[in-house]
């Protein structure tokens, strides 16, 4: 096995493209033309065949200062070499026209002398389909034609092309500028157009990071972190991916490389819910098409394509290397066929939470009765059977305390969602099948002789999605029996700060790695138990780990401090959003800064 790679990459997209760039200015993962297409650059899971596009400084590859433009997902990366200084600039336009958005299939690199004139090189090496497809680069007016067994992709350039083709040396006496289009493109770009477009982006993007309703604690991780999320919605769709990679492992050496560039609907919620608490709604009106659309489209499951596709078969890729040289490498995901209990109540929670916030205007929201009406009694129907859990046992079916929470979540909430709607009778049924499911959560899921909620009804195990019972409602947190949860797993789960999801062995093994979006779930749970300093230093804590650009991914190694598992991860910035936000209200209660001037 290889060194593991550092996940320091920064992060570009406009809710069509979706890439990652490494400080050496390497674009090492892009799909086109969608964030779950083939990729064109996957150096991060193969340096030698993955392809990449990246700046050389006369051949050699330097590491720069990368950072995010502020308020912004514009990448700049400032490179030093002998007395020379130069900087790279990379963005997916996105670009205001009126009320509306202009998103291209395109991303742009923008070269800058900052100090003397750099001797460069252009290591342009694009292998589609996840390096699988015959290549050919074509010379042609403006540009290069990258053609072959997929769709065309455009690069135009203000450099001349015997540069990039020969790899040949130049000097870097002025601006110059490349524009990587999937097709073709209308017109070909000038310098003028792309540093114009530079521009609307970055005020667009600062106009959108303006109108995000921020704690007063946590201020700039939130942000960062809602800008993050906004680059895995699909604005075609209203589809939010889990992440923008595939394969990365959650502990390396193992098999626990899963393809996460999909719309887990359960993950897309939480999203909504973690934008809609900063004032984003679109997002999740956006949401809710696609969730019809799905739901239209035959019974509901884990996950679907970006394009509401049903059918995600799970392969491998022999020939690519993998991350840290961990295999397989897979695209696809067989969890779109697994039953996860927990995914109505998700649901339930997202329409409850949108449909009744007056800010949202949907047209006929009664539409949604019948939807929500069949989450709920398939809610009531499966609550009594065993499924494979948040965590998505591959084999481990059994009856777990969380997805039987959620279960009640979906009928107790959709009770409310009744009354809103004026359906008393369903109300009433629902309310008391309710008050039956929490009792059964409450006597079962609960061990009295240890002291703490359970990963099964009646077992023995800790389980760190239980961390989230209070939020969901189904108990207060300072009740004596979650107070004495969190004091157990902090025993248990935890190794030095930072939360395991489970201790019981899985599918493949024991889970070595700490999932982070746990451990905001327990700087949470303290916050909201009475233990705000507490809560604030594990926090505080726990932004130590965030990639130099604000960025995390799924997995911590607890040992090395390391980033592991696919990466951006939506819902670790969902937890971080969240944790933020419910210390951040009880610091301001706390300290009687409630008012106005506070």
């Amino acid at each position: 096995m290889h060194d593991i790679p550092t996940l320091n990459h920064g992060a570009i997209g406009n809710g069509r493209v979706l890439g990652l760039i490494s400080p050496t200015s390497a674009i090492e993962w892009l799909c086109l033309p969608r964030f779950d297409s083939g990729s064109v650059f996957g150096r991060i899971l193969d340096r030698e065949q993955g392809g990449t596009f990246r700046i050389l400084a006369d051949g050699e590859e330097l590491v720069g200062t990368l950072r995010y433009i502020t308020n912004t997902n514009v990448l700049a990366t400032r490179f030093e070499d002998r007395d020379t200084t130069w900087e790279v600039i990379d963005f997916a336009p996105r670009l205001p026209r009126g009320l509306t958005v202009e998103m291209p299939i395109e991303i742009v690199r923008l070269v800058r002398p900052v100090k003397g004139h750099p001797k460069l090189r252009i290591d342009f090496d694009p292998r589609p389909d996840y390096a699988r497809a015959r290549v050919e680069l074509a010379e042609i007016t403006h540009g290069i034609e990258v053609s072959g067994d997929f769709h065309r992709l455009h690069l135009s350039t203000n450099l001349p092309l015997a540069y990039i083709l020969g790899k040949r040396p130049f000097r870097l006496d002025q601006p110059v500028f490349f524009v990587l289009t999937y097709g073709r493109r209308e017109h070909d770009p000038t310098l003028a157009e792309v540093q114009h477009n530079l521009e609307l982006t970055i005020q667009g993007w600062r106009a959108w990071a303006r109108t995000c309703a921020l704690p007063m604690f946590g201020a700039e991780a939130v942000l960062r972190s809602a800008l993050c999320l906004k680059l895995h919605v699909y604005e075609d769709t209203g589809a939010i991916i889990a992440a923008a990679t595939t394969s990365i492992p959650e502990a390396p050496g193992t098999q626990r490389t899963w393809d996460y560039r999909y719309c887990w609907l359960r993950d897309a919620a939480f999203v909504v819910e973690a934008l809609r608490r900063l004032s984003h709604l679109n997002e999740g009106e956006k949401f809710l098409h696609f969730l019809w659309d799905v739901a239209e489209s035959g019974p509901l499951q884990p996950l679907y394509g970006i394009d509401g596709r049903r059918e995600l078969e799970e392969i491998q890729l022999p020939h690519l290397a993998g991350f840290a040289g961990t295999k397989p490498v897979r695209i696809g995901n067989a969890a779109a066929e697994q039953r996860q209990n927990d995914l109505v109540g998700e649901l339930v929670l997202c329409l409850e939470t949108l449909l009744s916030d007056p800010r949202l205007i949907v047209g006929n929201p009664e539409k949604f009765i019948p939807l929500i009406e069949r989450l709920v009694e398939e809610a009531i129907h499966i609550a009594p059977t065993p499924d494979t859990s948040i965590w998505e046992f591959r084999t481990k079916f059994s009856h777990y305390t969380f997805s039987r929470a959620m279960c009640w979540v979906a009928i107790h909430r959709g009770a409310e969602l009744a009354l809103h709607f004026n359906r008393p009778d369903l109300a009433e049924r629902w309310a008391k099948q309710a008050a039956i499911e929490r009792e059964i959560v409450l006597s079962q899921g609960f061990n009295l002789e240890l002291g703490y909620f359970t990963q099964n009804l009646g077992g023995k195990n800790p389980d760190a999605a239980n961390l989230l019972l209070p939020t969901l409602g189904l108990l207060d947190a300072r009740d004596p029996r979650f107070i004495s949860t969190i004091e157990a797993y902090r025993e248990r789960l935890m190794v030095g700060s930072l939360v395991l999801r489970y201790r019981t062995e899985d599918d493949f093994g024991e889970t070595t790695s700490a999932f982070t979006i746990c451990s905001f779930w327990m700087a949470e749970a303290l916050a909201l138990a009475g233990k705000l300093d507490e809560a604030m230093e594990m926090f505080q804590f726990l932004l130590k780990f965030q990639n130099p650009v604000g960025l995390f991914s799924e997995d911590i190694d607890p040992q090395s401090g390391q980033l592991l598992g696919n990466f951006p991860q939506a819902y670790t910035h969902v937890g971080l959003i969240h944790a933020a936000m419910t210390i951040g209200s009880l610091l301001e209660a706390r300290d009687g800064k409630v008012r106005a001037w506070a």
